[in-house]
């Protein structure tokens, strides 16, 4: 029996799975009602009959994992791996970034569990791309290796966000102003979201208070501009990104869009300049056409790439 944990910012998930069966018992967590890890996942593991305490366990973590100390990027809490095993008595603790174990999900995902938006055809054995807005921005990428693969482990949220217009390089320029780098996350998450429309609001000489993400997808659904602009934005900076990410990594195999935020709005994305977006690379055009983007349905696809890492699935780079 193991422990599969997805630590976002936001949310820790957790499920137990058998080698070889789907994840069950999956339970999702608030972290602001816990002050840390431990508490969190002891929470789930009191909740269950001894006979299916787990000895193993595999998380997938949104924050860089260097080492034994793993701090998480959008959240305070800082913890050591080690005393982490040691406090939930598991013979085994395996962690690694949270979208190292979404890339990982993406050569077995079923057919039902994504959604292609726009056009293009996957090239078998070509490199795969994922990158996913939830509390921040992810990204990996998945290289074909031997009889597996090998997963990107980086940072990719943090790189510099670049303009395709002069309408979006104000907002940059603007946002700068307040807080310095202007990274892809900044503008693509969730927090990005809220950025984005107060950034349109101050554009259009109107005071606003702050909001929270929900509050603006709202807004946009009740007939507010300025929100429906945001979500336009968001969508139009995703594509660029996702489009920068299929050109570095020559994501021929395809580039899947995962995280929390995306599904919820899938009208809104299917409708948004985010293909065209995508595509717009100047001479590159008919290279980018050619690739296939999609939107990941399943809840938690870090469950499933968790699993396959423990199955031995993952060729490690490092």
């Amino acid at each position: 029996m193991r422990l599969l944990v997805d630590l976002g910012g936001t949310n820790t998930r957790c499920a137990l799975q058998d080698p070889g069966d789907e994840p069950h018992l999956a339970r999702r967590f608030k972290n602001r009602r816990f002050a840390n890890l431990t508490e969190v996942l002891q929470a789930y593991l009191d909740d269950l009959p001894q006979e299916l305490r787990p000895t193993a366990a595999a998380m997938a973590v949104a924050a860089p994992v260097q080492g034994d100390e793993v701090e998480l990027t959008n959240r305070g809490w800082r913890f050591s791996a080690q005393a982490l095993q040691q406090a939930l008595q598991l013979e085994r603790l395996l962690m690694v970034n949270d979208f190292t174990a979404v890339a990982m999900a993406l050569p077995g995902l079923p057919e039902d569990r994504k959604h292609q938006i726009g056009g293009g055809t996957p090239s078998p054995g070509q490199p795969l791309a994922v990158l996913g807005p939830g509390t921040g921005l992810g990204m990996s990428g998945l290289l074909p290796a031997g009889d597996g693969w090998a997963a990107i482990t980086g940072e990719g949220g943090h790189v510099t966000l670049a303009p395709s217009n002069d309408r979006e390089a104000t907002i940059i320029s603007l946002i700068r102003q307040q807080q310095g780098h202007v990274s892809a996350e900044r503008l693509v998450s969730g927090f990005g979201l809220c950025n984005l429309y107060l950034a349109l609001r101050s554009l259009s000489g109107q005071a606003a208070d702050a909001v929270t993400p929900e509050q603006v997808t709202q807004l946009a659904e009740d007939g507010d501009e300025v929100a429906q602009s945001a979500l336009a934005h968001f969508f139009s900076f995703l594509g660029i990104t996702a489009g920068n990410l299929a050109l570095t990594l020559g994501a021929l195999g395809g580039v899947y869009v995962a995280g929390g935020i995306t599904p919820k709005l899938l009208h809104v994305f299917e409708a948004s300049d985010f293909r065209r977006k995508f595509e717009q690379k100047g001479r590159y055009s008919d290279y980018m056409a050619a690739i296939p983007t999609y939107l990941v349905t399943e809840e938690v696809p870090a469950f499933r790439g968790l699993a396959a890492i423990l199955d031995g699935q993952m060729i490690n780079l490092r």
